[in-house]
């Protein structure tokens, strides 16, 4: 559906509109083409008439892996890319906050990076028991601007944030569940059936009493929008051709190489 690239698949069962990140071999690492395309599908599906609910998740074992090293290295060294990926970067977070569908996340791994803030951007978050999330950004140089910064604190609280964000531990899913990452804890093999299960529910919920609710709740996050956002993003833009992190990600690309 939508026309996209195949990074991402959209495919229609009934009134859900499931969206799979599909680069399985990469662990659902960005791309070029992925990137892009998370930055368009929310309006599309928002201009879908026949949508009711989203179920977004990752083909393979994987949610998520975020970052990809290719994509690093021309960031570092394109300023106008690197221009494109923070607009990107804006429109994904704009479009899945203002997206009038619920949207669920169904974390079927890790979730890391980018990946994690796919997540934390959803509206309910369903995660296999041995999944986890993860937001490393600063351990290789970068503030984390693209969600993590946004939202955490306002999910966790600032001093769990801080922690979360400073250190890039892994969250598993029964820890999520409890500090309110996300909404359940399921099987690997039961969780993309209840996610489309969920996502029926909704969509058989009167559509505007359920988009409005989703609006007045998301006005919280509005206001981090206004303050928070281009602030982190400004700041991760300029982290991105940092020494400290061009230094970094030629260390981890040296290693593989060796390896």
């Amino acid at each position: 559906m939508y026309d996209l690239t195949p990074d991402l698949v959209v495919t229609a069962h009934g009134p859900v509109r499931l969206v799979e990140l599909n680069r399985p071999e990469q662990l659902n690492a960005m791309s070029e083409d992925l990137h892009a395309a998370l930055a368009r599908v929310w309006d599309l599906l928002a201009a879908d008439d026949a949508a009711g609910a989203v179920v977004l998740t990752g083909r393979g074992r994987a949610f998520s892996a975020g970052g990809n090293f290719d994509v690093m290295t021309r960031v570092q060294q394109d300023a106008a890319f690197r221009d494109r990926n923070v607009e990107e970067a804006r429109r994904i977070m704009t479009g899945m906050l203002r997206c009038p569908l619920p949207i669920i996340a169904a974390v079927n791994g890790p979730a890391v990076g980018l990946g994690s803030s796919l997540a934390l951007l959803s509206d309910l978050v369903l995660m296999a028991q041995d999944a986890y999330i993860s937001d490393p950004h600063v351990a290789v140089g970068l503030v984390a601007g693209d969600g993590g910064a946004l939202l955490l604190p306002l999910i966790i609280g600032p001093a769990r944030a801080k922690e979360l964000l400073f250190l890039g531990d892994r969250v598993g899913a029964e820890q999520a569940v409890r500090v309110g990452i996300a909404n359940r804890a399921v099987p690997g093999g039961e969780l993309l059936d209840e996610a489309m299960e969920l996502a029926r529910r909704l969509a058989a919920l009167p559509a505007r009493a359920l988009r409005e609710t989703k609006r007045a709740v998301n006005l919280h996050l509005e206001q981090a929008l206004a303050t928070v956002m281009e602030t982190a993003l400004l700041a991760e833009r300029e982290s991105m051709h940092s020494p400290e992190h061009i230094a970094i990600v030629e260390g981890i690309i040296g290693a593989r190489e060796k390896r």
